[in-house]
């Protein structure tokens, strides 16, 4: 179990209104007494639920507003 200082929650916003959550934890590949070994891993996917249990229970929470445009649609002909 991680503490609130070495994990974060994260939401990311699409402009299509689709919401995805996400659970991150500060890893070490040495020893948590080297700084420069900490990093953020891989980027675990929660429900929505989870994502509101720990807003309200004072962990790091992160919303991201991703823009991308839409798609090409490339036509293909016989």
């Amino acid at each position: 179990m991680h503490s609130k200082q070495t994990v974060k929650y994260i939401c990311e916003k699409y402009s299509s209104g689709n919401c995805y959550y996400f659970k991150q934890e500060m890893i070490t590949f040495n020893s948590w007494d080297d700084i420069n070994s900490l990093q953020w891993g891989r980027k675990r996917p929660i429900t929505k639920a989870t994502f509101e249990k720990r807003k309200e229970e004072g962990y790091r929470t992160v919303e991201e507003y991703i823009e991308k445009p839409p798609a090409v649609v490339l036509p293909f002909h016989k």
